[in-house]
């Protein structure tokens, strides 16, 4: 298997960590890039906080010294908005890799015309490539992008052709529509029709990897380029370790599968590590709260020591409670699967009118997030 060829950029394993919004920050792709080889990336950029400098998305552009390459996504609307802000990330040497968001599913972000409800205006999506190209200078730019709206409103293989056209040097694709959410199962036949749609440039695939099996599946039935994992490393950034093992293909693969003991080391260097990328042991210990469930999935842990894990406020509290744990209990096949939300969703809002012309260019009124970070 070849290594990931994005632009000047060569990645290996194929494995991209996909940008979460309050999850991969720098301590999370830290932990993560512990484990294995790949891609990390950011949590996802405003394009009009980035250019207006707002303090805290300057502050979320945050790498470790050893991180490289850094990779920043960016959520842009405006054509205009979005090449000042890959041009400053070039001129000021913020990252060495830029990736476009056009597959958040979220409202606060459609009903605006972003995410995944702006490929459906092809002359707005080539104007925004084009600029972001054009911006970012010798910096490879890759998007990423769902299926489409729904399955009325499919398009990935206009987009995909689009990027190519414009210069992008990697697309990637969750196969699932915008509606869909996060529900139902991945349709990766959609994978593979992108791959044979846009051979010249490669194409990742994302959306129930699950483990490092999954994703030798995936790229086997779609011959896609890599893979991009998202919910299935919450709570288990060990999977890196495991697809870095299996995308080798040196001997039989034996899933990474640890006993409780080691998952509760690494969620005390998970914490540990939020606290020296926040400055602050509250909002870290806060802030990692989310994590526990994912990491305990499956696990026998009592609602005592779950309710003590949840409601500690320091980093020690933390370690004391996860030194009650019983180290030896054995991983469960209960820990396997889905983790994160997954309930599909009745409609995708979007701003009035939005379906009416798939050609449309004009960038729709108050499209532009200030906040980054999802």
């Amino acid at each position: 298997m070849e290594a990931l060829r994005i632009g000047p950029l060569r990645v290996w394993p194929p494995v991209v960590l996909a940008p979460m919004a309050g999850i991969t920050n720098a301590a999370f792709r830290t932990l993560c890039r512990e484990q294995g080889g790949g891609l990390y990336v950011s949590e996802m950029i405003t394009t009009r906080g980035l250019v207006e400098r707002n303090r805290k998305t300057l502050a979320m552009i945050r790498f470790e010294p050893g991180e490289s390459p850094r990779s920043v996504q960016l959520y842009g609307v405006d054509p205009e908005v979005v090449g000042r802000a890959a041009r400053m990330i070039a001129e000021e040497g913020l990252a060495d890799h830029i990736d476009l968001n056009f597959g958040c599913p979220v409202p606060k972000v459609t009903r605006r015309g972003g995410g995944s409800a702006l490929p459906y205006k092809r002359n707005l999506l080539r104007a925004i490539l084009r600029a972001a190209v054009a911006g970012a200078g010798r910096l490879p730019v890759t998007m990423k992008m769902r299926k489409g709206i729904d399955d009325d409103h499919l398009t990935y293989l206009d987009a995909g052709r689009i990027a190519a056209g414009e210069g992008v040097a990697a697309v990637a694709l969750h196969g699932r529509t915008a509606v869909q959410h996060y529900g139902g199962v991945a349709d990766w036949t959609a994978i593979a029709r992108l791959k044979e749609a846009v051979p010249e440039i490669p194409v990742l695939g994302n959306g129930d990897i699950w483990s490092a099996a999954d994703a030798v599946r995936m790229m086997a039935r779609t011959g896609c380029d890599g893979v991009v994992v998202g919910r299935g490393c919450l709570g288990r950034p060990w999977l890196f370790r495991d697809l870095a093992a299996a995308l080798t293909g040196e001997g039989a693969h034996r899933p990474v599968r640890p006993p409780l003991g080691e998952v509760a080391s690494v969620m005390a260097r998970h914490a540990a590590l939020l606290v020296e990328c926040f400055g602050s042991e509250p909002h870290a210990i806060a802030d990692f709260r989310k994590h526990i469930g994912w990491y305990l999935k499956g696990f026998t842990v009592g609602a005592e020591t779950r309710r003590a894990l949840a409601t500690t406020e320091t980093l020690e509290g933390l370690r004391a409670h996860l030194a009650e744990l019983d180290p030896d209990q054995p991983w469960p096949a209960e820990a396997e699967g889905p983790r994160g939300k997954s309930s599909p969703r009745e409609r995708v809002h979007l701003p009035d009118g939005w379906l009416d012309d798939p050609y449309d260019g004009v960038v729709p009124e108050g499209a532009e997030l200030e906040t980054s970070g999802g």
